[in-house]
């Protein structure tokens, strides 16, 4: 399936070729009857039974492409329409009797193997029988009529090889929806990706930016120096977040804990906000590392923007890390927004838990990140 357009790809060249050849090459056991009405006496029965071969080998090639066409597309074959093809290649067949005498049943071999390929089950085994037994009938009420039981059993020969060819057509159509629904959900899943990252990385960096300008404005009156050097950590901020989007877009984006870990203390600090932030910070692994600084990043941002908190501690231990507040609680704005979505999504590739909720002794939001035992 294309990405963009969600549509099929189209069927290349080659694999319609093939197409067109699987459908011709069954039309080699009309050679008995064509030869049958080449040899008749009278022209009008040669005419006949050539030009009824002929218009019952087009319409039967016609109606395997357009039934394996639809497959192709994951389109279901209309029933009503099969059965009038069918009924259609029996009357061709019948109509060429005058040119073909018994050797017309020749046809009803390709009758059952289109029933195989266009109709249910129940309703192909129904129409092979029948194509089965016609043979025998005929050649038991026409005793002019030889060779019947020889096509018996080319009916059933026939109607089991497609009933291979039918099973594996529906095979590979399941195989390329499966395909084309695992590109869509890949397209799906990068552009989630791409907006949860956006979302982390400019949510917290445009936060502190914005109440660092608020502060800035308070100050230009009373400390000018002050101000100018928030103005100054709000150009600072401004460009690491544009340098941040175009390391998302490149893909490349890192995250580490210490350097969340120095953001939080100034984001707090100009949010008006007392910081108790883990002096020490143990060796992690990289992963973890990276893991626990988006968690950091995404807890501060959530008691910047919402809490109302007075002070927010920063915990990080060898398996978990944590962030509480004193401020109204988990009934925040974003306790179940794209933040803490995306950072459930990045928590899960490595098997932890995210836990927010209430500190366990009074008021406040508390964001826990915990790695599984035995995962370090």
């Amino acid at each position: 399936m294309d990405s963009l357009t969600g549509q099929p790809r189209p069927v290349s060249r080659r694999w319609r070729f093939t197409g067109w050849l699987l459908a011709g090459v069954w039309l080699f056991f009309l050679n008995v009857p064509l030869s049958t009405a080449l040899h008749q006496p009278q022209p009008w029965r040669r005419i006949v039974g050539v030009a009824t071969l002929f218009a019952f080998g087009l319409g039967y090639v016609l109606l395997f492409q357009w039934a394996r066409n639809l497959r192709e597309h994951l389109r279901p074959i209309p029933p009503g329409r099969a059965g009038l093809a069918l009924v259609g290649l029996v009357v061709l067949g019948l109509a060429g009797i005058p040119g073909t005498a018994g050797d017309w049943t020749a046809t009803l071999v390709f009758v059952a193997a289109s029933a195989v390929f266009l109709l249910s089950a129940v309703q192909a085994l129904i129409i092979v029988g029948l194509c089965a037994l016609i043979p025998l009938v005929g050649a038991w009420l026409v005793p002019t009529w030889t060779g019947e039981s020889t096509v018996t059993f080319a009916v059933l020969l026939a109607s089991f090889a497609m009933f291979g060819v039918s099973r594996l057509a529906q095979r590979n159509s399941e195989l390329r929806a499966a395909q084309q629904e695992i590109g869509r959900l890949a397209v799906a899943e990068e552009r989630a990706r791409a907006a949860r990252d956006l979302h982390d990385i400019l949510g917290h960096s445009l936060t502190v930016v914005a109440i660092k300008a608020e502060l800035a404005g308070r100050l230009i009156e009373v400390d000018r120096e002050r101000a100018a050097a928030e103005i100054a950590e709000v150009e600072a901020l401004a460009r690491a977040a544009l340098a941040d989007v175009r390391q998302t877009v490149g893909a490349y984006r890192e995250v580490s804990l210490a350097a969340e870990l120095a953001g939080a203390r100034s984001a707090l600090a100009a949010a008006g906000i007392a910081a108790d932030v883990s002096a020490e910070v143990p060796e992690l692994p990289e992963e973890w590392d990276r893991l626990f600084g988006w968690a950091v990043r995404e807890g501060v941002t959530n008691v910047v923007r919402h809490s109302g908190a007075r002070c927010c501690v920063i915990r990080v231990h060898p398996d978990r890390v944590e962030i509480s507040d004193d401020g109204r609680g988990p009934s925040t704005p974003d306790a179940n927004g794209h933040g803490l979505v995306g950072l459930r999504e990045r928590a899960r590739r490595l098997d932890a838990v995210v836990t927010v909720g209430r500190r366990p002794a009074g008021d406040g939001f508390l964001l826990r990140v915990h790695a599984p035992a035995g995962a370090r």
